[in-house]
């Protein structure tokens, strides 16, 4: 029989931001085919990871999503979600808040990060006498920092059998962005935390650390990090009506408190009306604006409104499960 390593990950209780944990399950299979049918449940101390107290701390790991390691020999990435003890979704699960069983909602996440200098504490590159844009999908040693990390990064979540869609450098120095697609709310958010893991993982042997802060350099004249949430189902795909879309749209501007609670911490550090964004306490949409809180794409115009919206308020460090999941809400919503 081959030993296999099954590394399991999960969310933490941390608040305001939830921080990933993983552990490693070794097991003995003659022959494994990579399945979710084939992994048991596990179980956690939560009151080492702020969710359980110390008389009754075991927490359980119900597998939902299973990749191979790309960087481990018989090993596979065991994304969970995190239960108590009778069964039920723990408080800190967003992944069973998502109303979307069909998979009839797509999302593409584009996630914006800085690698960061484990000794200086600054952007890699830093201190970089720049200029705004400068960086921004830049090729050449004098405005490019970090890429070897990206393309490995690119090669792991490939190998791991990711949508991975693409990557770019952003406007600051040190700032990249990578893209990940799937047809399901739920399988888009594994897919994102999956690959979240693995850049965290791969700077720890190279004196850097990823900051998902969304805005790590304060107040300066700099864009900050965010996660635009790319969205369509069955409507927004084949509806072929503006009106449909406005209607899409308006059903956002009555709930912004409640969308803003679950995009991110600090996010009012980002979203200030300047840099590319919209203010905070605003709300706005309009074609290829990349100013407004929802953007309709110039695509989706031109095919006769068949297509998706992008809701660029999301930050970087917030949890694609509850921001898809209260999406999902909000265009169910709509008085179409």
């Amino acid at each position: 029989m081959a030993k296999i390593k099954l590394e399991y990950i999960w969310l933490d209780g941390y608040k305001p931001t939830q921080n990933l944990r993983s552990k490693t399950k070794v097991e003995e299979h003659e022959d494994f085919k990579g399945t979710l049918e084939e992994l048991g449940n596990w179980s956690f101390d939560g009151s080492s990871t702020l969710q359980a107290e110390g008389g009754s701390s075991d927490c359980l790991l119900v597998p939902v999503a299973i990749y191979p390691d790309p960087a481990r020999i018989n090993g596979y990435l065991v994304m969970t979600e995190v239960m108590n003890a009778d069964g039920t979704p723990h408080a800190s699960n967003g992944r069973a808040t998502i109303d979307d069983d069909n998979d009839d909602f797509w999302f593409g996440f584009e996630q914006e990060y800085f690698i960061m200098d484990s000794e200086t504490n600054l952007p890699i590159g830093f201190p970089h006498h720049g200029w705004q844009g400068q960086y921004y999908c830049s090729v050449g040693g004098r405005n490019t920092f970090g890429r070897s990390l990206v393309e490995e990064h690119a090669d792991l979540c490939i190998e791991a059998g990711l949508n991975f869609e693409g990557i770019n450098q952003e406007v600051a120095c040190g700032q990249w962005e990578f893209q990940l697609f799937a047809k399901g709310a739920k399988k888009a958010g594994d897919e994102i935390w999956i690959a979240r893991y693995l850049l965290q993982r791969l700077t720890e042997d190279k004196g850097m650390y990823i900051e998902y802060h969304p805005k790590p350099l304060g107040d300066t004249d700099w864009n900050g990090s965010g996660m635009h949430a790319n969205f369509s189902n069955t409507t927004l795909r084949t509806c072929g009506d503006k009106d449909v879309y406005a209607k899409i749209c308006e059903a956002f501007r009555p709930v912004v408190d409640e969308h803003i609670a679950v995009y991110g911490a600090h996010n009012e550090e980002r979203l200030t009306g300047k840099h590319e964004t919209a203010a905070i306490t605003d709300f706005s949409w309009g074609v290829s604006d990349r100013g407004a809180s929802i953007r309709i794409p110039l695509i989706a115009v031109e095919k006769g409104y068949k297509g998706w919206l992008e809701d660029r308020r999301p930050s970087s460090n917030g949890d694609p499960y509850k921001i898809a999941a209260r999406i999902i809400k909000t265009v169910n919503s709509a008085e179409l």
